[in-house]
């Protein structure tokens, strides 16, 4: 028998994720003491396992919990079309890195790709669906145009954009502690500002916009995390301050 706390650090997962599971029927621990401790045994941990498998795969919960209920469900079965999907993405995944390595070599001059070949890796289906959600937050031209002015770049050109757009980062996490309504903190805000302008121009309201996508898109705050867990907050703070100091 697992308690919530050992089978959360087996699973890498949190135990509020499986106080979660428990409340919405999706996870049901295989015992509850009389000291109102959770305990979780063989069945539920290859349970849980079929669910991780699922999450994995990007199913949510409520469809996991409608296959995983059905009377014919096969753990057999099921892991066999885990192991064929997961196959697939390992593929795909393959491919991404290839392409990674190949457009490190591109901007090193050390070898030349095709746009087309920029893009190896990436599903049609995924790429259709960031255009499709780009177009929702900003005006379908100022995506097109943001495109058209990337793709307009040489590669050194876009290597030294980004390295630009990274030490923007870099400089905002040194000065954190000086807080968000700093001097240096809106130096660094006006410098982010300009670097916009080699993709497109926004507005102040779009400036906040794109903030606060920041901490509120967790595909953002997954690359922010990586540098710094305060950092996507702090830089929404400290364009907000910009922004409502330009207003003024």
């Amino acid at each position: 028998m697992f308690t919530v706390k050992q089978l959360s650090k087996l699973a890498g997962i949190t135990p509020r994720t499986l106080h979660h599971y428990d409340e919405i029927g999706l996870l049901k621990p295989s015992h509850v003491g009389d000291n109102g401790y959770r305990y979780y045994g063989e069945d539920a941990v290859l349970r849980l396992q079929q669910i991780l498998f699922y999450r994995e795969l990007d199913f949510p919960l409520d469809d996991i919990k409608k296959i995983m209920g059905r009377r014919d469900y096969d753990v057999m079965g099921a892991l066999q079309s885990h192991k064929e999907a997961l196959s697939k993405q390992a593929v795909r995944i393959n491919r991404l890195i290839q392409t990674v390595d190949n457009t490190i070599n591109h901007l090193k001059g050390n070898k030349t790709m095709s746009d087309e070949k920029l893009f190896e890796g990436f599903s049609e289906e995924q790429q259709e669906k960031y255009a499709q959600e780009a177009e929702k937050m900003y005006d379908p031209e100022t995506v097109r145009e943001s495109n058209r002015k990337w793709k307009a770049y040489s590669a050194s050109k876009k290597e030294s954009i980004l390295a630009e757009g990274s030490a923007i980062y870099t400089d905002m996490i040194a000065v954190m502690p000086k807080g968000a309504g700093s001097t240096e903190a809106q130096v660094i805000v006006e410098r982010w500002r300009k670097h916009m302008d080699y993709f497109w121009t926004p507005n102040l309201e779009q400036l906040l916009g794109i903030a606060n996508g920041y901490t509120d898109d967790p595909r953002f705050k997954a690359n922010f995390d990586k540098m710094d867990p305060r950092l996507a907050e702090f830089m929404r703070d400290a364009v907000k301050v910009y922004v409502e100091n330009k207003k003024e």
